[in-house]
């Protein structure tokens, strides 16, 4: 049986920033359990090969949520990272800090350990951005970020007509002001290759005598003496093992697969668990639930002239794409998911953004195929920002490699839906905006027949998209009902913790994966002072 000081358990965003920072104690030992493999494959690498990585389930969690009217009884794909690196080895690399007053929200509902304050200061640390040095922007961390390199006449256009919507443009769209803007992506891509939490902060202290990293290995459950974890029983090659923490066990396995390891090892609603036949450690019904995740509807515009990526990624100018990227870095090939961003309000009484449009300078057949549209277009991802329907999460059998049962619920809360409507009016009205208006011939999704409020739900329902951004189903808080405290500490046992996006109470505006990594940064900050 092989003993650390800290077993952690998930390789992702998370996983890698704690296992840096804890092992940089040498006098501690760190285990680092992933149960994906290496992440050399050469599409990791390739900023734009993500639509080869999510259909390759040796790198994928194809995670699966149930069909609902929301998503016209289709199932939704809530897909994640299996590999080491976690989502941010197959993600869209789209580099968002979240608003202050999220953090705040959350310090207010935990405590000031995760205020502001404290998160922008490790985004400070943790980053080396393109930008360089700046109030809340780090300049010489380990994260490398870059500003998204498409410039023509159609950037151009887009950039002056977010300008005459009042929307200012900005060389840092992450600026920590809460107001409007549109500009260029920054990602998580350095001289064509990506970023991932691995590299950037697992492969540097890899070598270190006193961290382990062990993948391929899924964790079962959490082993318990009387109420204190002890240890993790783990499937590796078929065999199972236990692997044991003197100090503690941390759950950095995200939003859909923490609750289940809690579940598994006897922490839950204890009707669901005697169901399952799980002998009950520690009662809390909230284990799995209040799960929050964006959805967004898909707009597109079909071009008046050759000014979209849709060829470079179709036919011999694919060949070509791909040459270019492997001789030069550059091209259609090294860039992020989506190109342009902007943050805008839905009602002009607001005090900051609630809506995110994420724009790329490609279209895609609505038919799922993946494909690129036969002509030039443009397209929008766009949602609400801090969207209140809230879903579930939960095991349905004891057997640790069958997924969860997902139910999001994205209807459960009638303002989602009003903001993507407004949302959607909004940008029919940016697309009207010279010189943007000259270059659109017309749009193509939801189309010009979808004009009434219905119609524009109806293509959220046929054609949304989940953001793969769950938050919230082991939400952490104050209040005795919350499933870890403002320590990460889950409730009820000792020597356990989680730190995911599962402990997020509220989801922040945008992108997860940029506020998880910043909230991993302070947890080790939170766990090396509890000792």
């Amino acid at each position: 049986m092989s003993v650390y000081d800290y077993v952690i358990v998930g390789a992702g965003s998370a996983g890698c920033v704690l296992a840096n920072r804890l092992s940089a104690d040498p006098t501690v030992n760190v285990a680092l359990l992933e149960a994906g493999g290496s992440d050399a494959h050469p599409y990791v690498a390739m900023p734009k090969a993500v639509a080869k990585l999510i259909a390759m389930p040796s790198v994928m969690w194809l995670f699966t949520a149930d069909p609902q009217r929301e998503t016209a009884m289709k199932p939704d794909y809530w897909l994640r990272g299996r590999v080491v690196g976690g989502s941010s080895s197959v993600n869209g690399m789209i580099w968002v800090r979240g608003q202050p007053a999220d953090f705040d929200a959350i310090a207010a509902r935990s405590s000031d350990d995760w205020s502001w304050q404290h998160i922008g200061r490790a985004y400070a640390e943790m980053e080396n951005h393109e930008l360089g040095k700046g109030p809340f922007r780090g300049g010489a961390g380990s994260l490398r970020i870059s500003i998204a390199t498409p410039r023509n006449a159609l950037t151009e256009a887009i950039l002056m007509a977010g300008e005459r919507m009042g929307w200012p443009v900005k060389l840092d769209v992450n600026e920590p002001d809460m107001g409007e803007g549109i500009g260029y992506v920054q990602q998580t891509i350095y001289r064509g290759k990506r970023q991932s939490a691995a590299l950037a902060f697992l492969h540097p202290v890899a070598q270190r005598p006193n961290l382990t990293v062990i993948t391929n290995a899924i964790v079962d459950r959490v082993r318990f003496h009387d109420k204190r974890a002890a240890g993790v029983e783990v499937l590796q090659a078929n065999q199972r093992r236990e692997i044991s923490a003197r100090r503690e066990i941390i759950l950095a396995a995200g939003a859909v697969a923490s609750p289940g390891i809690l579940e598994r090892s006897g922490i839950g609603d204890p009707a669901r668990l005697a169901g399952l036949d799980i002998p009950l450690i520690h009662a809390n019904e909230q284990v799995g639930e209040n799960v929050i995740e964006h959805r967004a509807l898909r707009m597109q515009w079909k071009l008046r002239q050759p000014l979209s990526l849709n060829f470079a990624f179709n036919g011999w100018r694919l060949i070509g794409s791909v040459l270019k990227y492997y001789l030069t870095g550059n091209g259609a090939l090294s860039g992020a998911a989506m190109d342009m961003r902007a943050a805008f309000r839905s009602r002009p009484e607001l005090d900051r953004p609630d809506v995110h449009a994420q724009i790329g300078l490609y279209s895609r057949e609505l038919s799922g195929s993946g494909r690129m549209e036969p002509f030039h277009g443009f397209s929008a991802v766009v949602h609400p920002l801090r969207p209140t329907s809230t879903g579930a999460v939960h095991i349905t059998t004891r057997d640790p490699t069958t997924l969860p049962r997902i139910e999001a619920r994205y209807g459960s809360s009638a303002e989602d839906e009003t903001i993507t409507i407004a949302a959607a009016r909004w940008m029919r009205r940016f697309a009207q905006q010279e010189p943007l208006r000259q270059l659109i011939e017309t749009e193509t999704a939801p189309g010009p027949a979808a004009q009434s409020d219905d119609d524009i739900v109806a293509a959220l329902y046929k054609h949304g998209i989940p953001c793969m951004h769950a938050v919230g189903s082991c939400r952490m808080g104050k209040d005795a009902d919350s499933v870890v405290d403002p320590n990460l500490r889950v409730r009820g046992v000792e020597g356990l913790r989680i730190m995911d996006t599962s402990i997020m109470p509220t989801i922040p505006s945008g992108n997860t994966n940029g506020p998880t990594l910043a909230m991993a940064w302070r947890a080790a900050d939170i766990i090396r002072r509890d000792y």
